[in-house]
């Protein structure tokens, strides 16, 4: 069968003027995205600074994990800065965030014990389990700090996640002070590197925009 299609007055409609445009577009989004500092530019712009300040607590949130007690490097480096931050007396109480697998101890306890054996006290650390999502982070730490009379917070994640967390917890009632562990290098001078920054971008400018639309943020 044609690819063309006979429209009024006997024209003929083909796609491929269309498919090539959109061809060319991609080819040249690809082609600014891995081979110059735009998108560098734009996640040095969208990225969250730190506000490094005494809080009433340091909470972590949640990285990835897998069986095995394994944890990736951004829960590794989230719990790191917590942990310097901690050591720093900047808060008092080190709250691990984080979600539970369907067979295997949950993140915030195999982090708690992982924070208790590089000598941060065990009166000084809460876990908080069960969280699937941010949004579900906020709830579940809101909870467990407000009997404590928790007001302000060392909130640690990704930079480029900073920007929708920092506006969840906010809604929760907490003065947040933003404290990113930078897990993506955000200066990336290599094609692998860019288009690992341009993934990570646009996966949280869509997440911040989901969160506005359902009102989680």
């Amino acid at each position: 069968m044609s690819a063309a299609v006979r429209g009024a007055g006997g024209r003929t409609h083909t796609g491929l003027p269309g498919c090539r445009l959109l061809g060319a577009a991609a080819i040249l989004a690809f082609a600014v995205i891995a081979f110059t500092p735009a998108v560098e530019w734009l996640a040095m712009r969208y990225a969250e600074p730190a506000r490094i300040e005494r809080a009433d607590a340091i909470v972590v949130l949640g990285g990835a994990f897998g069986p095995g007690e394994w944890l990736d490097a951004s829960s590794l480096n989230r719990l790191v800065e917590g942990m310097r931050l901690y050591r720093r007396g900047l808060a008092p109480l080190l709250v691990l965030s984080g979600g539970t697998p369907r067979v295997g101890p949950p993140e915030p306890e195999i982090r708690a014990r992982l924070a208790r054996d590089l000598g941060i006290p065990d009166s000084a650390i809460l876990p908080v389990l069960g969280a699937r999502t941010t949004y579900d982070e906020s709830l579940r730490v809101s909870a467990a700090l407000r009997p404590r009379g928790v007001r302000s917070i060392l909130l640690v994640t990704a930079p480029l996640h900073l920007v929708r967390a920092r506006t969840v917890f906010e809604r929760a009632g907490f003065a947040v002070r933003p404290a990113p562990a930078p897990e993506v290098p955000l200066d990336a001078e290599s094609v692998a590197g860019r288009l690992a920054v341009a993934r990570v971008l646009a996966q949280e400018v869509l997440g911040w925009l989901y969160y506005h639309v359902v009102g989680y943020a």
